[in-house]
C-alpha cells in the first residue's frame, strides 16, 4: 500500500512547492512509482513541471468537485517517470463552491481509488490551514513540513502543530493514523551565523523529528522552475539535486522501518 504524505506550512515561502516537485522526481529517480497532487491555486508545482495549465480540461478542481476523476486527470510525465494531478488558479474557489459537510475528506475519498497504485503520493499545499490544506492533511498519513533557516523561522507554527493535532484526534476515530514525516529545514545560507542558530533552534524543539538533510541555498533551485524541470533534470551535480536526493534516500529509509514521528 503507498503512502500519502502532504507537503505543509501555512508561511509561504518555505519551500513547500520546490520540496514537493523534488522530492517527488527524487523518489521516482530510485524507482518508486510517485503521484505529485498540485493542492495550490497559484500551480507553481505544475508549472514548475512543464505543464501548462492552458491545455489543461481537468484539473484537481474538477476532481474535488465530482466533475473528472482521478484517472482522467493524471498527467503522465515520462521524462521524470512522475504523475501528477495538476492545478489551475480554478482551485482557488473551492472554497465557495464546495459545501459539502464532510468537505475536509473529499481528496482523501478520491486519492484513496489510486493509493494502492504508487509508493508515494506527496500533496503540494497552500500557504494557508483553510480548506484545501485540510484537504491535503486529512487525505494524508503524514506531514512534511519544511522550515526555513531564516529569522522566526518557527514562528506561526503552533498554529499548525494545533491543527495537525485536532486532525490526528478526528483520524483516530476512523481508525487512521497520522502522524509527522519529519520537518526539513530549507534555505541555509551556510555562511551565516544566524541560518545556523535557526538550525539549532528547530532541532532543539523537534528532536530526531528533524531530517538529516539540510536544503542549503543554491540557484539550480530557483532557476529549475522557469525550464519547466525538476533540479536532477536541470543540473544533476548541483549541490540541491544531491539534497533531495538525499532527502529522497531519508523518506525510503524511514518509511522501510516504518518510523512515525509524533508531536506532543
Amino acid at each position: 500500500m503507498g503512502k500519502i504524505i502532504a507537503i505543509s506550512n501555512q508561511k509561504g515561502g518555505v519551500g513547500k512547492t520546490t520540496t514537493s516537485v523534488n522530492l517527488a522526481a527524487s523518489l521516482a529517480y530510485y524507482g518508486k512509482k510517485v503521484l505529485l497532487v498540485d493542492m495550490d491555486p497559484q500551480s507553481s508545482a505544475t508549472t514548475s513541471l512543464g505543464i501548462n495549465r492552458s491545455m489543461l480540461y481537468s484539473s484537481v478542481f474538477q476532481v474535488l468537485m465530482g466533475e473528472k476523476t482521478i484517472e482522467e486527470t493524471i498527467v503522465t510525465l515520462d521524462k521524470f517517470k512522475l504523475d501528477v494531478i495538476p492545478a489551475t488558479i480554478e482551485l482557488a474557489t473551492a472554497e465557495i463552491k464546495i459545501a459539502h459537510e464532510d468537505r475536509n475528506y473529499l481528496l482523501f475519498e478520491k486519492l484513496k481509488k489510486v493509493k494502492d497504485q504508487y509508493d508515494y503520493i506527496l500533496i503540494d499545499s497552500p500557504p494557508s490551514l483553510g480548506l484545501l490544506t485540510l484537504n491535503a492533511l486529512y487525505a494524508s498519513d503524514s506531514v512534511l513540513i519544511p522550515v526555513q533557516c531564516q529569522f522566526l523561522a518557527i514562528d506561526g507554527l503552533t498554529q499548525l502543530l494545533n491543527t495537525i493535532r485536532v486532525v490526528q484526534a478526528n483520524l483516530k476515530l476512523h481508525n487512521r493514523k497520522f502522524t509527522i514525516e519529519g520537518v526539513l529545514l530549507t534555505m541555509l545560507d551556510r555562511r551565516t551565523k544566524a541560518g545556523w542558530e535557526i538550525v539549532h533552534e528547530v532541532k532543539s524543539y523537534f528532536g530526531e523529528g528533524v531530517f538529516d538533510t539540510i536544503i542549503t541555498s543554491n540557484v539550480a533551485a530557483q532557476v529549475a522552475p522557469t525550464y519547466g524541470v525538476p533540479i536532477l533534470n536541470y543540473q544533476a551535480n548541483a549541490p540541491s539535486a544531491q539534497l533531495y536526493k538525499s532527502l529522497a534516500k531519508e523518506v525510503i529509509r524511514n518509511n522501510g522501518r516504518k518510523k512515525e514521528t509524533q508531536y506532543s
